[in-house]
């Protein structure tokens, strides 16, 4: 995407924070350890930040619900054939990774849908931190530095 803004702030929001450095290998690590879905836990964050929202467990679960059933028949199967497709086609891998980007904006649309939420004065690091704390119990030091991150 170039320098416009989307109909989708959660959207503009993720595209933002994961060009910082450290963040794409913090999700990675949650995603990998923990089998983390990256684009809940940039919700959560967004929610947090840039809404002024404190999710509960509850909200994320209905959140979660919404594109659960896009995370698994889509999302999931077209990075397991990106992963798979990059050390034996780099064509290929390039378009793969362009279907699973195009499909991780398809849930993230309907992330901010389900949330309904819209960017107000009020956010913080700290909602942020207490959101993305739901989905990793116990913690992890990747979400540790992702926090810094943001901070």
């Amino acid at each position: 995407m170039t320098g416009t803004k989307s109909a989708n702030p959660f959207w503009d929001f993720s595209l933002a924070v994961y060009g910082r450095p450290g963040v794409p290998a913090c999700c990675l690590a949650l995603q990998d350890r923990r089998g983390v879905d990256v684009n809940v836990l940039l919700f959560a964050a967004w929610a947090g930040l840039e809404c002024g929202v404190r999710l509960s467990a509850g909200d994320l679960a209905r959140i979660d619900g919404a594109v659960s059933g896009w995370r698994e028949e889509m999302v999931r199967p077209l990075r397991a054939l990106r992963r798979r497709a990059k050390a034996e086609d780099d064509t290929l891998y390039r378009r793969m990774k362009a279907a699973e980007l195009e499909a991780e904006r398809v849930q993230q649309d309907r992330l901010f849908a389900a949330g309904g939420f819209l960017p107000q004065p009020g956010g913080s690091v700290a909602l942020a931190a207490a959101n993305m704390a739901l989905l990793v119990p116990g913690g992890d030091p990747a979400l540790e530095e992702l926090v810094g991150v943001l901070g």
